[in-house]
């Protein structure tokens, strides 16, 4: 006989059902942010048994960062369908992506009137900016091809700053930033300006930054995928 709360046997329907208390998790803590959304509260709306939820997680902190990291995956396939080409493309499509997502602007900009103590004092989430152990790589690349300057290893500092600048210190300003698309814009200038090198390049050249970009989004998103995975496996076994 199946327990009341089991989780069901097919693992398709343990991630179609972790997705639909996602869901209803996104829904709530945009009407009433993080510290005001209970268990009880997502339990209700996704139609599931409080004990259900933690199955699939053991605290409210990790179901919510669960939330996050689906936020990032949907957030890095919307740009790469897109086809960024060129490193200003790439990071200007990210920073409007990211602008676009209301719990990841707010974990962005530390936005604690939405994410609450979920954020609070916690330097990092998994709505942060991160550019990944294969940003080197992806570098390296540009930097081969003549579309990137060699910043003598300070590459991830110089576009991790430029990224966190852009994407946080503009909400400080008094009446408030410019629109998503015009902030990317601009974001997406200055990365080339401090990266770039100024030179026309090859055709060949051309294809080569384009292979790399797309490679290193590419490699972005799986990760993003496989923390995913991991954050909506059950957390007690079936």
């Amino acid at each position: 006989m199946t327990r009341v709360g089991r989780p069901p046997q097919d693992p398709a329907r343990q991630v179609e059902r972790a997705h639909r208390i996602l869901d209803a998790a996104a829904e709530l803590i945009g009407r009433w942010g993080y510290d005001k959304t209970t268990i009880d509260d997502v339990a209700k709306q996704a139609g599931v048994a409080k004990g259900t939820i933690y199955l699939h997680w053991r605290t409210r902190d990790t179901l919510f960062a669960a939330l996050l990291r689906r936020e990032r995956v949907r957030m890095l396939e919307e740009v790469r369908r897109s086809g960024p080409a060129t490193p200003r493309e790439l990071f200007a499509g990210i920073a409007a992506g990211l602008l676009r997502r209301p719990l990841l602007k707010a974990a962005l900009v530390g936005d604690s009137e939405v994410l609450g103590k979920l954020i609070r004092g916690k330097r990092t989430s998994p709505g942060s900016v991160d550019l990944g152990e294969a940003f080197d790589t992806y570098y390296a690349a540009l930097t081969a091809a003549g579309a990137a300057r060699d910043l003598a290893g300070d590459h991830t500092l110089v576009i991790g700053s430029i990224l966190y600048g852009f994407l946080t210190a503009p909400w400080l300003q008094p009446g408030g930033p410019p629109a998503k698309e015009r902030l990317a814009e601009l974001l997406g200038d200055v990365i080339e300006r401090a990266t770039g090198t100024g030179r026309a390049l090859p055709e060949d050249a051309v294809r080569a930054v384009e292979q790399a970009t797309l490679d290193y989004l590419g490699t972005v998103a799986a990760v993003a995928r496989k923390r995913l995975a991991d954050s909506l496996s059950s957390s007690r076994s079936v």
